[in-house]
C-alpha cells in the first residue's frame, strides 16, 4: 500500500479563503460553527479533528433523532448506547457484551483489509468493555455472483473476516449473506463480537482523575486510515480507489497480545477507563474519554509511538492504524500497568494526562498545535432533521399484484432454483474458512437457525444471530423493520434461547435524500415496535450511511444482531430432522404472500409488491410458547420459515439431519406453488416423538398458536408432498443437497 507523504501544511487563512474545510467534508455553516466555538480561525490539525469528530460516522449527525426512537433500557440490561459495547445481565454475576459494527466502503475498496481491520475494531469494542471475548459474527451483502468484481469482493471479504479470526483464536460460528443487484458496486460487510464478562470487571471510556495519565498501547501511529472516518461518510465513486490510504493494515497477532495484555490489566482492578482507537483513532478516543468524564485532556505528541519518519500532529491524530488503545490509571499503579504490556511485548507509552479546563489540548516539539474545546468535538456537534418524502416505487408497488405470474406446476424445479440461489444455498464455502470450534465451547455450528456457545464453568448457553431481509425492507420499510428483529428473535427461539437485546447496523443510502431518509424513519420505527414488544432492547449498534452505486442507493438493511440466553444446555435445539418416525408440525399461518420473497426473485426473477405482513403479538405469544414447549422437552428440532417458504424450510431440515420426510398438507384454498414458497411470518417447523407429538400439538394450540401436523420424518427416503391428495414434489434429499452445496462452490469457479 502506498505511503502518503507530508506536505505543507495550509495555514488557517487559506483553509478558510480557499474553502479546504470541504475537502474534509465539512459544510460552510458547520465551519462557522467552528469558529464561533473556537473563538478564531482554526488550524490544518484542529479543522481535521473536528471534520472527523463531526462525520457521519462518529457523530451520527443526520441519524441521531431517529436513534431515540429506540427502546434502550430492561431489567437485565446493564450497560445500554454510548459506550464501546452494551452489556446484559446473564445472571451469578456474569453478562454478556456485544455489538456489530460496519466497514463497508473500505471493504469496497480494499476488501481484505477492509474486512479483517472491521474484525479486529469490534473485537477491541468487546475486550475494551473488560470482557473476554468468544464469538464473532457477520453479516454481508454482495452483488450477483456472475460478476467478476463481486466473485473478487466475497473471496476477499471472506478470507480478510477468516484470516483476523482465525489468527486471533476466536471462533467465527455465524452469520448471514445475501446476493442482490442492489448491492453491486457497494457491499455491507458488517461484524459483530460477543463477549462474557463478570459484573465486577465492566470497564468504561472515560478519562477520569485530574492529573492522571494517559497510556498509549499498541503498534506504532503511521500514516493507514487517515481520515477513515471521513472516508465512511461521504458515498462511493470513481475516485474511490484512489482513497486506499483510507483503509487501514490489521495484524491479528499483535491484536491477541493486546487483548491479553489489556485483560490481564483490567484483572488488577487498576484501570480508571480505557478505550480502543476505532474509528477517527488518536481524536476520538481522547476527545470522548474526556467528555464522558467531564475532563479535559493533553496530549503530547511527540510521545506517540510513531512507525514513519516525520508524521505531522493532523496525521497522528487521524491516522486509524489498528490494534491501539488508550487508557488511564492513578499515577502509583503506572509501573504495574508498564510492567504488564512489556511482559506481553506490546509498547505502552505515556502520552498525556487528564485536566480540568474542559480542552483537548495537542503538543508538538514543546508548541501547542491544537486547543478545542472537548464539548465542541463530542456534544455540540450540529444535528440535522434531514426532509422525508415517501418515494414514488413505494406508492408503486402498492399496485403490484404478486400473483400475476402464471403458477408454477414444477414445484421440484422451483425448489432446486431456490435452493441454488446464493442467498438460501449453503455458506459451507464461507464457513469452512473459519475456525469456528476454537475455544471448544461451540455447541451450535454454522448452518442452523442461531450459533450457540457454552458459558465456561456453567449449563448455560448464548444463542446468537444477524438478520435482515432488505427486499423486505425496500418494499415496506416498517414492516421490513419488524422482520428483521421478529426473524432474528425466530432464530434465537428454534435454538432453544430467550431473546435479550440486539444490536443493529442501519445500512442505508444517502440520508440527504428525502426518499433514503423515509426509509430509515419507517425502519426504525418498525424495529423499534417490534424490539418493545419482543422485550429485545437496543443495547448499541451503528449507523452506515452513503451506502449507494451507479444505479443508487442499496436496498435499505438495517441489520440485527441478536444474542438469547440459553438457561441449560439441555434446551440447545437444533434445525436438522433427527429420526424416522418424527411427527412434523407447522406452527403459524400461511398467507398468499409473495412479495420480496426468494420465490419471485429465483424463478421469476423480480422483487416487488408488499413484503409480508406480520402481526408482532401474534410473533411473541407464538415464540413464548414454542419456548416453554422445547424447555418442557417436548421439541426435537426446530427451523423458522424464512427465506423459500415451507419448501425451502422443509428441504433444509431434509438435508441437515440426512433424513426424507413425508408431508401431507392442504392448500388452504392457495395455489400450491403460493402455498409452498409464500414467506408469511411467525412460521416455524417444528419435530417431536410420536408419543409426544399430540401433547405438544394440544399445549400450543392452548396458548392461541396456529399449528397443525403435516408429516413425519421418513427415513431415507426422499422428501415427498402430497397437497389435497396428490403428490405435488418428490426430490431425493441427496439430490437436494447437492443443488444447495454446490451453488456458491460452482459460481466461484
Amino acid at each position: 500500500m502506498a505511503q502518503q507523504v507530508s506536505v505543507k501544511e495550509p495555514t488557517a487563512e487559506q483553509i478558510r479563503d480557499q474553502w479546504i474545510y470541504r475537502q474534509f467534508g465539512v459544510s460552510d455553516s458547520e465551519y462557522e460553527q467552528i469558529v464561533s466555538f473556537m473563538g478564531r480561525l482554526p488550524n490544518y490539525t484542529e479543522i481535521g479533528v473536528f471534520s472527523v469528530m463531526w462525520s457521519e460516522h462518529c457523530a451520527y449527525k443526520n441519524s441521531k433523532p431517529l436513534l431515540r426512537r429506540f427502546p434502550v433500557s430492561g431489567p437485565r440490561v446493564l450497560m445500554g448506547p454510548g459506550e464501546g459495547a452494551g452489556i446484559v445481565d446473564i445472571g451469578d454475576n456474569q453478562a454478556v457484551v456485544f455489538k456489530i459494527e460496519s466497514h463497508n466502503h473500505p471493504s469496497a475498496v480494499e476488501p481484505y483489509q477492509g474486512a479483517a481491520t472491521g474484525v479486529g475494531g469490534i473485537i477491541r469494542d468487546i475486550f475494551s468493555m473488560g470482557a473476554r471475548p468468544v464469538a464473532i459474527l457477520n453479516s454481508l451483502r454482495f452483488g450477483r455472483l456472475e460478476s467478476d468484481r463481486v466473485k473478487y469482493l466475497f473471496e476477499h471479504v471472506v478470507s480478510g473476516i477468516a484470516g483476523y479470526g482465525n489468527c486471533i483464536g476466536i471462533p467465527t460460528v455465524g452469520g448471514e449473506i445475501m446476493f442482490d443487484d442492489s448491492y453491486d458496486g457497494n457491499p455491507l460487510v458488517n461484524a459483530m463480537c460477543v463477549g462474557l464478562i463478570d459484573h465486577d470487571k465492566i470497564q468504561r471510556g472515560v478519562a477520569k482523575g485530574v492529573g492522571n495519565p494517559v497510556f498509549y498501547v499498541g503498534p506504532p501511529t503511521g500514516r493507514d486510515g487517515i481520515h477513515g472516518a471521513t472516508f465512511a461518510s461521504v458515498e462511493l465513486s470513481e475516485e474511490s480507489e484512489a482513497k486506499r490510504t483510507a483503509v487501514q493494515v490489521g495484524d491479528p497477532f499483535m491484536e491477541k497480545l493486546v487483548m491479553e495484555a489489556c485483560l490481564e490489566l483490567i484483572d488488577t482492578g487498576i484501570v480508571l477507563g480505557i478505550q480502543d482507537m476505532g474509528a477517527a483513532g488518536l481524536t476520538c478516543s481522547s476527545a470522548e474519554m474526556a467528555s464522558k468524564a467531564g475532563n479535559g485532556l493533553e496530549l503530547y505528541l511527540d510521545q506517540v509511538p510513531q512507525r514513519e519518519e516525520g508524521m505531522t500532529p493532523y496525521e497522528m491524530m487521524l491516522s486509524e492504524s489498528q490494534e491501539r488503545m488508550l487508557f488511564v490509571v492513578e499515577p502509583k499503579d503506572e509501573q504495574q500497568a508498564q510492567e504488564i504490556f512489556d511482559r506481553w511485548g506490546v509498547i505502552c507509552r505515556k502520552v498525556g494526562k487528564v485536566t480540568d479546563d474542559g480542552r483537548l489540548k495537542l503538543f508538538h516539539h514543546g508548541e501547542v498545535v491544537g486547543d478545542m474545546p472537548v464539548t465542541a468535538l463530542v456534544d455540540e456537534c450540529p444535528v440535522y432533521e434531514k426532509p422525508s418524502a415517501v418515494p414514488a416505487y413505494y406508492e408503486a408497488n402498492a399496485e403490484v399484484d404478486t400473483l400475476r405470474y402464471e403458477e408454477v406446476t414444477d414445484l421440484g424445479g422451483a425448489l432446486k432454483k431456490v435452493l441454488a440461489s446464493p442467498t438460501v444455498a449453503s455458506k459451507s464455502w464461507v464457513y469452512d474458512q473459519y475456525d469456528y470450534m476454537v475455544r471448544t465451547s461451540t455447541a451450535v455450528r454454522p448452518g442452523s437457525d442461531a450459533a450457540v456457545v457454552t458459558v465456561p464453568g456453567t449449563r448455560k448457553g448464548l444463542a446468537m444471530t444477524t438478520d435482515c431481509n432488505g427486499r423486505y425492507v425496500y418494499l415496506d420499510p416498517e414492516i421490513g423493520g419488524r422482520i428483521a428483529v421478529a426473524e432474528a428473535a425466530r432464530n434465537i427461539v428454534c435454538s432453544g434461547a430467550q431473546p435479550l437485546a440486539i444490536t443493529d447496523n442501519l445500512n442505508f443510502g444517502s440520508p440527504e435524500k428525502p426518499d433514503i431518509f423515509w426509509q430509515m424513519e419507517r425502519a426504525v420505527d418498525g424495529m423499534a415496535e417490534a424490539c418493545r414488544t419482543l422485550d429485545t432492547p437496543v443495547i448499541g449498534g451503528n449507523v452506515s450511511l452513503y451506502n449507494e452505486n451507479a444505479s443508487g442507493a442499496i436496498y435499505p438493511t438495517p441489520v440485527v444482531g441478536m444474542v438469547g440466553l440459553v438457561e441449560d444446555v439441555d434446551h440447545i435445539t437444533t434445525q436438522g430432522f433427527k429420526q424416522e418416525g418424527d411427527v412434523i408440525l407447522l406452527v403459524g399461518e400461511t398467507r398468499a404472500e409473495l412479495g420480496g420473497s426468494e420465490f419471485q426473485y429465483a424463478v421469476h426473477g423480480v422483487t416487488e409488491g408488499r413484503p409480508p405482513v406480520i402481526d408482532l403479538e401474534k410473533e411473541r405469544l407464538t415464540l413464548d410458547a414454542v419456548l416453554a414447549a422445547i424447555r418442557a422437552g417436548l421439541v426435537k428440532s426446530a427451523h423458522d420459515l424464512s427465506e423459500g417458504g415451507l419448501a425451502a424450510a422443509l428441504a433444509e431440515c431434509c438435508i441437515s439431519g440426512g433424513i426424507g420426510a413425508a408431508v401431507v398438507m392442504k392448500s388452504g384454498g392457495l395455489r400450491r406453488d403460493v402455498a409452498l414458497f409464500s414467506e408469511s411470518q411467525s412460521r416455524l417447523l417444528l419435530t417431536a416423538d410420536t408419543d409426544r407429538a399430540e401433547e405438544l400439538r394440544s399445549e400450543l394450540a392452548a396458548a392461541g398458536v396456529p399449528v397443525e401436523v403435516i408429516g413425519t420424518v421418513n427415513g431415507e427416503g426422499p422428501l415427498r408432498i402430497w397437497m389435497d391428495g396428490e403428490l405435488v414434489l418428490e426430490e431425493q434429499v441427496a439430490e437436494l443437497k447437492s443443488v444447495w452445496e454446490d451453488a456458491i462452490p460452482c459460481l466461484m469457479r
